[in-house]
């Protein structure tokens, strides 16, 4: 071991985390439900195909009537 070593540094907000996830182990387990249920979804690759193949180019100018 070295003796110039120093003690390894933790952030208030890192003890704050790990006091709060041993006061409550279900905290990260709520955290995945919560993250699956907004996040992890499952992606129609032939929806997203057909939405890029249907989609119609915008013109250089939005407000330019079609007046001839």
């Amino acid at each position: 071991m070295n003796i110039f070593r120093r003690p390894d540094y933790k952030s208030e907000a890192t003890q704050f985390i790990d006091q709060l996830k041993a006061a409550k182990p279900a905290l990260e387990e709520g955290q995945r439900e919560g993250r699956a249920l907004l996040w992890d979804k499952t992606i129609d690759r032939s929806a997203v195909k057909a939405y890029g193949e249907a989609r119609v180019p915008q013109k250089p100018y939005v407000y330019q009537t079609n007046a001839k």
